[in-house]
């Protein structure tokens, strides 16, 4: 299942306790049309208030009538709130996993630096001088790295702190700034706080320096993670090439 949405109402993409978050509402969603109890499986977990033009769950194809299905993006998109958007669903084969088959996540950070009504709830104003090129020499150094220690919030409960970037960037349009980035996998809060810190340098108070001295210091105490959620967006999953060629049976529910 393909998914994209606004997350600015939402405590995260995956379920929680005593909160509200995007697959507590697909699942709702999914419950009331098929008359069923579904457990999804997710591809990316977005955090708080983060955005997603592209993001994806699994669940069991068992537990729906293959008829039903055909029709069910119609019908679940009536049923969720305007905000979260099923964009297909589709077959996969029986091992097919979207979280462990997912080759890299791309992020985007945006920041905009004249106020616009069109980007308040999707980019973060900040209408002060930057350095941009700083910016883009830092966010090179991050593609030299592999251990995001300390760009990972507390109590984020993983196994490792190895991470593989393949893209580190800033873009700039106009008087819009985006970093963009793209990796095998992302710690909590991290693209925040790789934002974050360069901001820091772009405005200089930081120097460029200190971008591998906070590497190498792995010690979250160190990193700016204070950029709001809203100016993030997941872009897209990506999936090895020809993986739909590979995991589809033929049948894509639209």
């Amino acid at each position: 299942m393909e998914v994209s949405y606004m997350g600015s109402r939402y405590a995260g993409f995956q379920k929680q306790e005593n909160a509200n978050t995007i697959q507590d509402e697909i699942e709702r969603a999914l419950r009331v049309y098929f008359r069923k109890w579904f457990t999804l499986t997710g591809s990316s977990r977005t955090d708080a208030g983060v955005h997603a033009l592209q993001n994806y769950f699994h669940f069991d194809e068992l537990e729906v009538e293959a008829a039903r299905l055909s029709d069910s993006v119609y019908h679940l998109n009536a049923i969720l709130p305007a905000d979260i958007v099923i964009k297909r669903v589709f077959r996969v084969a029986d091992q097919a996993h979207c979280r462990f088959d997912a080759l890299s996540r791309r992020y985007r950070y945006t920041i905009y630096r004249r106020k616009n009504p069109f980007l308040t709830d999707r980019g973060y104003f900040f209408p002060y001088k930057l350095d941009w090129s700083l910016m883009q020499e830092a966010a090179a150094i991050f593609l030299q790295n592999v251990d995001f220690q300390s760009f990972c919030k507390r109590n984020a409960q993983v196994d490792h702190y190895r991470c593989t970037l393949i893209d580190s960037f800033w873009e700039v349009e106009g008087d819009t700034l985006s970093y963009v980035v793209e990796g095998n996998r992302f710690l909590r809060g991290m693209v925040r706080g790789l934002t974050g810190t360069m901001l820091r340098v772009g405005t200089g108070k930081w120097p460029l320096s200190s971008i591998q001295t906070i590497v190498d210091a792995r010690d979250c105490t160190r990193v700016d993670f204070s950029v709001p959620a809203h100016g993030l967006t997941l872009e897209r999953v990506r999936f090895a090439d020809g993986a739909h060629a590979q995991m589809l049976d033929g049948a894509d529910f639209e």
